[in-house]
C-alpha cells in the first residue's frame, strides 16, 4: 500500500485524483490540499511514499514543491501543459500525467510509481552462497577480509577461516556490496576491514594484499568516501 497526498489548486482537478485513487486497491490518499504551503507543512508531520503535484500553482510551483521533498518521495505531476514534461523528468519524477487523464493512465502511473517504490525498499543483501564440491556455504559480507582469484577458483579470506568456490572473481564482484573494492586483477578487499594502507599494498587483520597501479586511483576514491575530511 503506498501512502499518498495531492495537491492541485484546482478543486475540480483534486475530485479526479480522488476518485480515481479509490478505484486503485494499494493506494492510500491521506489528504488534498488547493494550498501548497499547507501541504508541505502537513508532509512535514506525515511523510508520504507518494505525491500527485500540480505543476502551474500560486505562490510556489510544483517544481519548487518536488524540490524540497524528501528524495524517497516518489512524484507523479499532473498538469495542462506538455510542455513542463521534460523538466518534470528532469526531477526524477516517477511520471507524467497530462490533465485530463484517463483512469487507465492514471493507474499506469501509480503501477510505476508501486514497482519503483518496491524497488527502493528491497533489503540489502548481506551474504552469498558459494559452492564448494557438492556444499553451499553461507559467507557474510561483514566476516570477509577480501576475496582472492586463483583461476577458475576464488578463495575467500575470512575473520576465521578461508573457504574455496569454483567461481570467477568478475561473477563476485557483481554480488558483493559497495564496501568491497578491487585493489588489484586477482584481489577484491573488503574496506571495512583494512587496517592500513601504504602504497603498494595494504593490511586486513593479519593478512596483506598488493595494490596495483592500475587500481590506486580506484581505491584512493573510495577511501575518500569514506573519509571525505581526510
Amino acid at each position: 500500500m503506498l501512502s499518498a497526498v495531492a495537491i492541485d489548486d484546482e478543486y475540480m482537478a483534486l475530485e479526479v485524483i480522488k476518485s480515481h485513487a479509490s478505484k486503485v486497491p494499494f493506494i492510500h490518499l491521506k489528504e488534498v490540499f488547493t494550498d501548497a504551503i499547507k501541504a508541505l507543512e502537513f508532509l512535514q508531520e506525515e511523510p508520504v511514499d507518494l505525491l500527485f503535484l500540480d505543476i502551474k500553482m500560486p505562490d510556489i510551483s510544483g517544481m519548487e514543491v518536488a524540490a524540497l521533498l524528501p528524495k524517497k518521495t516518489l512524484v507523479i505531476f499532473t498538469t495542462a501543459y506538455s510542455e513542463h514534461a521534460v523538466k518534470g523528468f528532469e526531477l526524477d519524477a516517477t511520471d507524467y500525467l497530462l490533465k485530463p487523464f484517463s483512469l487507465a493512465r492514471f493507474l499506469q502511473a501509480c503501477q510505476r510509481a508501486r514497482e519503483w517504490h518496491d524497488l527502493k525498499h528491497v533489503p540489502e543483501k548481506t551474504f552469498l552462497f558459494i559452492k564448494t564440491g557438492f556444499e553451499q556455504v553461507k559467507i557474510r559480507f561483514e566476516d570477509v577480509l577480501y576475496c582472492e582469484a586463483q583461476g577458475n577458483y576464488v578463495t575467500f579470506h575470512l575473520l576465521q577461516e578461508t573457504v574455496v568456490g569454483r567461481t570467477t572473481l568478475v561473477e563476485i564482484e557483481k554480488q558483493l556490496p559497495a564496501t568491497f573494492v578491487k585493489t588489484h586483477r586477482s584481489f577484491i578487499v573488503n574496506l571495512a576491514q583494512v587496517r592500513k594502507v601504504e602504497r603498494h599494498q595494504l593490511t586486513l587483520a593479519d593478512k596483506v594484499v598488493p595494490i596495483s597501479s592500475t587500481f590506486q586511483e580506484l581505491l584512493s576514491a573510495e577511501l575518500s568516501k569514506l573519509n571525505p575530511a581526510g
